[in-house]
């Protein structure tokens, strides 16, 4: 069964291959990168199944043994972000097919479009099954490369100066990555993050903190966690509605996918689960009260995105089984969520040619099937009950609560303030862009944040621009994967439980890649 496991790399770098070779077909190049990330969606279902059921696996890559060799891992948490992320990358990529069919290539060019998209989900793939931060650190490259092709598609000059802002922060984040890979193995003699985990105790405790800390920069501003989140509302909302909403689905979570490891594996001591509670705390607070200044709805979605990172966060600073497995749960619940309202986003724009909820009006009346794509997603992240936003929130906060304290307190609070401020945000644009009609369009200011919000213009949406069928199908299916959460809640709380029982000792990943090293055995 390990030979599955470098599948989920070697097929979309295959197909990126195969799609730079049929680049003057560009019909042919959709088939190939649908085919890629099925075969993705696949494999990754498959491993999902099998380390559930008979444990995790992993593979020497080349037949060299771990620690002098790559090892790939794959265990419950990154199976389960492989599938999720698998059908995510296919979902937006079916809407960027049909966005493409009715408007042509000038926006998205394909030639460059569809083999970079899949060398983006080889990159997403190599982060989440990485045994070595090597390996991470070529995951989060091929991701920046990628990433920057796609946010700068159509050359103008906004996404020009949003692609620089982006590479500028990720490069300083990639440095900040290396120098820490490279004093782990100035004191350790290794890179293997199983092998770090089983000999970290042999540096003193101050040497640990200043790398701990370096590591939790690094994939914090990868994960947009407060302070370091400043550069994402500038850069994800001028790129394409597709690749937006995969950047706000999947490439955050990448880096809240690491902070997990590097919480759990390689410094699984509580010393800096306080800084991470006040880090979660800021980041869902300033994350929110930035959306609801926002008229534009990318932007706002954006902020929301930045907000619900500290969701997460909280979680993984809880440092309990309940709290990570309450974290994984939401993280799943986000990627879907937050992808399915990106998307939703992109018809809005089709139909009203805007975003800004000051020049939109009637939607509801002219385009009903956008407003219940909108609607019903933003209930969701909103935590309405009881989808499986409210699902996920209560999971954490119950998880906050038993571990007690005056940090678990004050976030669970917060926590639920943040969440009827995200319902406040999500929907004053239903009541803007949908419910009012038109006639209120003309002349209409948002007094209460006039100094942030764009003015009202004259546009109105008289007649709906046809949205194609595969963009509104896509959309609803997300939506439709965004119910199963809640529908389905009972086994994917039982794979997160089980995530978080193994990732509550280090040695169960360490037990992986070095099978009865620790003499604990693993618990299935």
């Amino acid at each position: 069964m390990n030979t599955l496991v470098p599948l989920v790399v070697l097929i979309p770098l295959f197909g990126a291959a195969g799609a730079l070779i049929l680049a003057r077909h560009p019909r042919l190049q959709r088939l190939v990168a649908i085919i890629a990330l099925s075969g993705i969606l696949a494999v990754g279902i498959a491993l999902l199944v099998i380390v559930d059921s008979s444990g995790p696996l992993a593979m020497e890559v080349g037949g060299w043994s771990a620690p002098y060799g790559i090892v790939l891992v794959v265990d419950r948490l990154s199976a389960l972000m492989l599938v999720v992320s698998a059908i995510v990358l296919l979902a937006v990529l079916l809407f960027s097919v049909g966005q493409g069919l009715a408007d042509g290539d000038a926006e998205t060019p394909v030639s460059i479009y569809y083999p970079t998209y899949l060398i983006l989900a080889a990159g997403v793939s190599n982060a989440f099954i990485a045994g070595d931060l090597f390996n991470l650190y070529v995951g989060f490259e091929i991701l920046l490369v990628s990433s920057y092709v796609l946010i700068t598609l159509g050359g103008t000059e906004q996404r020009i100066r949003a692609g620089v802002t982006y590479i500028v922060v990720s490069l300083v984040s990639s440095m900040i990555f290396l120098a820490s890979i490279a004093m782990i193995y100035g004191a350790l003699g290794t890179v293997n993050i199983a092998d770090i985990s089983r000999r970290m105790a042999e540096i003193p405790m101050d040497v640990q903190i200043i790398l701990h800390v370096m590591l939790l920069i690094a994939f914090g501003i990868k994960a947009a966690v407060f302070p370091l989140s400043f550069w994402l509302p500038d850069s994800y909302p001028t790129a394409p509605a597709p690749v937006t909403a995969v950047f706000a689905g999947l490439l955050t979570k990448v880096g809240v996918y690491s902070i997990i490891r590097a919480e759990t594996v390689i410094f699984p001591g509580p010393e800096l689960n306080p800084v991470l509670m006040v880090v979660a705390l800021f980041t869902m607070v300033i994350g929110v009260l930035g959306a609801v200044a926002q008229a534009d709805i990318k932007r706002m979605l954006s902020f929301t995105l930045v907000s619900h990172i500290g969701y997460m966060i909280l979680g993984v600073a809880l440092g309990t089984p309940e709290g990570t497995a309450a974290a994984t749960y939401y993280i799943v619940h986000h990627i879907v969520v937050q992808t399915t309202l990106f998307l939703a986003a992109g018809l809005i724009e089709r139909v009203g040619g805007t975003t800004s909820i000051n020049k939109l009006g009637g939607l509801l009346a002219v385009s009903p099937a956008v407003a219940a794509l909108y609607f019903l997603p933003a209930l969701n992240l909103g935590g309405i009950p009881p989808f499986s936003g409210f699902l996920g929130k209560l999971a954490l906060f119950q998880a906050a609560a038993e571990q007690g304290g005056f940090l678990a307190w004050t976030l669970i609070g917060a926590g639920a303030f943040v969440s009827l401020l995200t319902l406040y945000a999500l929907i004053r644009v239903w009541s803007l862009a949908f419910w009012r009609t038109n006639d209120e369009v003309d002349g209409y200011e948002f007094d209460l944040f006039t100094p942030v919000v764009d003015r009202p213009g004259t546009a109105k949406v008289k007649k709906a621009r046809v949205i194609p069928r595969l963009m509104l199908t896509t959309t609803a299916a997300m939506v439709a994967v965004g119910v199963a959460l809640t529908v389905f809640a009972g086994p994917l709380f039982g794979i997160s439980e089980r995530i978080g029982q193994n990732l509550e000792k280090s040695s169960t990943y360490v037990d992986i890649v070095f099978p009865g090293d620790s003499g604990e055995a693993i618990d299935d």
